[in-house]
């Protein structure tokens, strides 16, 4: 293939990170252009690939088939020539505690113009469910993938066993059904009336007896009763883990359709359990205290499905956060499309035209 058939993205622009990565290759085979990504995060203490990437994008050409280049753990240029003939199942094994969700954007984003076929089954063994600055398994089935189902993209999680930094050690089963009827588009701009909050705390058994779930939970439900009244429902478990750890998240469902969210909260070793409530509590009613219907780990992870629907898609959200912008710069490598966004007193309007 020609070099000038290649669409050219420099792995260094805006937050320099693993989302160009992760959105390229994505992009790559959901509009069938071949790629060539360099200075792959170049901005980050090891750049290059590291190994949840690359077994990001070998799952992803295995997946539908296309041709990647040889690469390994450190490598800084990439080239991916797109196909979409799509397997209906995979196994993927992550020796690490690499995120998860993170392995599973560019799969969710390439499957957003696939009909066929009519379920895509991933077993994924290894990995974490939790993870410093990425979305949660959790946070993605009960917010992000709750929105996709809403517009007409189903995901399904299952998870199995449950796997915290540093070992990882997940099991976990995700079911992807392309889309058969158009996508709707995402118009998101009123908060609305919140009918229900929930919360799931998810402790390993090392912390069992330091009942670190049911402090949190009191916690949290302190705090959010104090400015709320509205039904709230706040769940902890305790599982079995290689290693220990605490990840929780709330979210909260309102008329018109928006879930608002605090987001991945993580346990650290000098957070107690009170403070670490608090914090998730505080996360929540943030977006609720500025009437805002997307919380800031949502807004850029809409913004591929938002791109590729073709009819016009709206939401408000409290910042233009730095992953956001990337997504946005990113996309005008492949769509003729435009896109605003309007500053207003308290947030911003991203709007698809």
């Amino acid at each position: 293939m020609k070099d000038s058939e290649f669409i050219e993205i420099d792995g260094s622009f805006g937050e320099g990170g693993g989302a160009i990565l992760r959105l390229g290759s994505g992009f790559s085979v959901l509009f069938k252009r071949p790629i060539r990504i360099k200075n792959i995060r170049a901005n980050r203490p090891k750049p290059g690939l590291r190994l949840q990437h690359l077994i990001g994008l070998q799952t992803l050409s295995e997946i539908t088939n296309s041709t990647l280049s040889d690469c390994k753990v450190g490598t800084e240029v990439i080239t991916l020539n797109p196909k979409q003939i799509l397997k209906n199942s995979t196994k993927v094994e992550v020796g690490t505690a690499g995120n998860i969700g993170l392995l599973l954007q560019p799969i969710q984003i390439a499957c957003l113009g696939f009909k066929e076929p009519e379920k895509i089954e991933i077993l994924i063994n290894g990995g974490g469910i939790f993870g410093k600055y990425a979305p949660s398994l959790n946070y993605l089935k009960e917010v992000t993938y709750q929105i996709f189902k809403n517009h007409g993209f189903n995901i399904e999680i299952a998870i199995q066993k449950y796997g915290f930094y540093p070992k990882g050690g997940a099991i976990v089963k995700c079911t992807l059904h392309p889309p058969k009827n158009e996508l709707n588009p995402i118009l998101l701009t009123e908060l609305g009336k919140l009918y229900l909050i929930r919360g799931e705390i998810i402790v390993t058994n090392q912390l069992k007896k330091k009942k670190v779930g049911e402090r949190i939970k009191t916690s949290v439900l302190e705090h959010l009763k104090k400015d709320l009244h509205t039904d709230i429902n706040i769940d902890y478990k305790y599982v079995n883990s290689l290693s220990p750890g605490v990840g929780l998240s709330l979210w909260a469902y309102s008329d018109t359709g928006a879930i608002i969210s605090s987001g991945t909260i993580l346990g650290e070793r000098h957070i107690t359990s009170e403070k670490l409530g608090k914090l998730a509590a505080n996360e929540l009613l943030k977006y609720i205290k500025n009437e805002v219907p997307i919380d800031n780990y949502l807004s850029d992870q809409l913004i591929p499905f938002m791109g590729f629907v073709e009819k016009p898609s709206r939401i408000r959200v409290l910042e233009i956060t730095s992953h956001t912008k990337t997504n946005l710069e990113l996309i005008k490598l492949f769509l003729q499309r435009n896109y605003l966004i309007k500053k207003e007193k308290t947030h911003f309007l991203i709007e698809f035209q």
